[in-house]
C-alpha cells in the first residue's frame, strides 16, 4: 500500500509554504469556506502522478502569484517497500516542469507512476454525462492512464502525427514520402489506443459488478469509436492497415477541415444505467452523481487488484450533493479500499460519521491547521 505521509507545497497557488506532516493511510478531510485553498491541496496531490493534474492547468497558472521564488511540491510516499521523496516544480528559465526522485532529476513524469497513482472526482466532472465526447474521452483516457501508464505517450504520438499531417495538408506542402509516414505513425498507435480503451473497459466492467449497487447503481460501459467497433470484429493489424488506408483517402477532406475525419480523437465513453436501462445522460442529476462515484470507485478497486495497492483518491466536495445514506455507504466503501483518500468539503457537519475515522485539517485564508 503506499500512501503520502509528509506533503508540502511551497509557492504553489494561494500558499507561500505549507506542509502536512505525520499523514496516515485512510481518510483525510479538508474542510473550511469557498476559496480557501482546499482544492488547490488536492490538485498539488494529483500532479505527483503523471499528467497536468486535476484542473489540467499549465505548468505557469500553478505560480503563486505574490512569490518571487518557482513553486514546488513534494511529498514522502511510504510503501511496503518503504519510503521514497518524490517532487515536482517548475524550472523558471524553461517554463517547464521538472520532476526529481529521491533528490534526482527524473527524464520525465513517467517516473512518478513507478510510486504514485492518483484517481479524481470534482464538480467539475459532475457534468460529464452532459458534455462533449471530447470530455468523456479524456476521462476515460485519464482512468487508462493510472491503470497503464505507457497509455499517455501512445496518445501524445497519435496527436502529435496528427498534428504534424494536418499542418503539411493545410500548407500544401505535404511530401507524400513524409505524410505516407505519419498515416503509419498514426495507424500503429490509433489502433493501440483504441486496444487499450476496449480492454480497459472491459476490466473495468467487471471491477462495476462486484459490488453491492443499492447506494451506487451500476453502470453498463462501451468505449464507442470507428477503430473500437472495428477491432470487435477483425485482428489489429487488419484494423491497422484499413485505418492506414482511409487516412490517405481522406487527405483531400482533412486538408479542409483539419485534423482527421476518423480516429481515436473521436471516440466516446457510453455509459448506461443497468438498473433502468437508460443512458446517464437521461438519468437524474443524482442518479448521474451516484453513477460517475461507482465508476471512480470500481477504477480504485481495479488498480488495487492488479497492483496489490489502491490508488490515492482526491474527492472534491464530493459529499456535498449526496443525502445521509449515500454519504455513510461511501465512507464506508472508502474505509473498505484501504488505501489514503483525500475529501474537501465546506461543512465539517458532512463528515459526522468519520469524525473518529479520519485524520481533519481546516483550511482558512491558506493556512492549515490541524484537528
Amino acid at each position: 500500500m503506499s500512501f503520502v505521509s509528509t506533503l508540502k507545497l511551497h509557492n504553489f497557488r494561494c500558499y507561500q509554504q505549507v506542509a502536512f506532516e505525520s499523514l496516515q493511510s485512510g481518510l483525510i478531510v479538508l474542510h473550511g469556506p469557498n476559496g480557501a485553498g482546499k482544492t488547490n491541496v488536492l490538485e498539488a496531490l494529483s500532479i505527483l502522478s503523471p499528467g497536468r493534474g486535476l484542473r489540467g492547468a499549465k505548468v505557469m497558472e500553478m505560480q503563486c502569484q505574490s512569490a518571487g521564488q518557482p513553486w514546488a511540491v513534494s511529498a514522502s510516499v511510504t510503501s511496503n517497500y518503504g519510503s521514497v521523496q518524490i517532487g515536482t516544480g517548475l524550472e523558471a528559465e524553461k517554463e517547464k516542469r521538472i520532476v526529481r526522485i529521491n533528490g534526482e532529476n527524473a527524464r520525465g513524469q513517467n517516473a512518478l507512476a513507478e510510486h504514485l497513482a492518483c484517481v479524481w472526482l470534482t464538480p467539475q466532472m459532475d457534468r460529464l454525462f452532459l458534455d462533449s465526447s471530447r470530455e468523456r474521452r479524456k476521462f476515460l483516457d485519464r482512468l487508462v492512464f493510472a491503470f497503464d501508464p505507457g497509455h499517455s505517450g501512445r496518445v501524445t504520438r497519435y496527436e502529435n502525427a496528427m498534428r504534424q499531417r494536418s499542418k503539411l495538408l493545410q500548407e500544401g506542402k505535404g511530401d507524400p514520402a513524409w505524410l505516407t509516414g505519419l498515416e503509419a505513425q498514426m495507424a500503429e498507435t490509433g489502433v493501440a489506443i483504441a486496444a487499450a480503451r476496449l480492454d480497459f473497459i472491459q476490466r473495468l466492467q467487471t471491477a462495476c459488478e462486484g459490488v453491492d449497487h443499492s447506494h451506487f447503481p451500476l453502470s453498463r460501459l462501451r468505449a464507442k469509436g470507428t477503430l473500437e467497433e472495428l477491432l470487435s470484429s477483425a485482428p489489429a493489424l487488419e484494423v491497422e492497415e484499413m485505418f492506414n488506408y482511409q487516412l490517405s483517402e481522406s487527405r483531400g477532406v482533412d486538408m479542409l477541415t483539419g485534423g482527421a475525419a476518423t480516429g481515436p480523437h473521436k471516440s466516446d465513453l457510453s455509459v448506461h444505467m443497468a438498473e433502468k436501462n437508460m443512458p446517464a445522460d437521461q438519468c437524474s442529476t443524482g442518479e448521474q452523481k451516484a453513477l460517475l462515484i461507482g465508476i471512480v470507485m470500481a477504477h480504485a478497486r481495479l488498480i488495487a487488484a492488479e497492483r496489490g495497492a489502491p490508488p490515492i483518491l482526491l474527492l472534491d466536495e464530493v459529499a456535498a450533493h449526496l443525502d445521509e445514506n449515500r454519504r455513510a455507504a461511501l465512507y464506508d466503501l472508502l474505509l473498505d479500499l484501504g488505501g489514503q483518500v483525500w475529501l474537501t468539503g465546506t461543512d465539517y457537519s458532512l463528515f459526522e460519521a468519520i469524525k473518529n475515522r479520519a485524520q481533519f485539517f481546516e483550511i482558512q485564508n491558506a493556512a492549515v491547521k490541524a484537528a
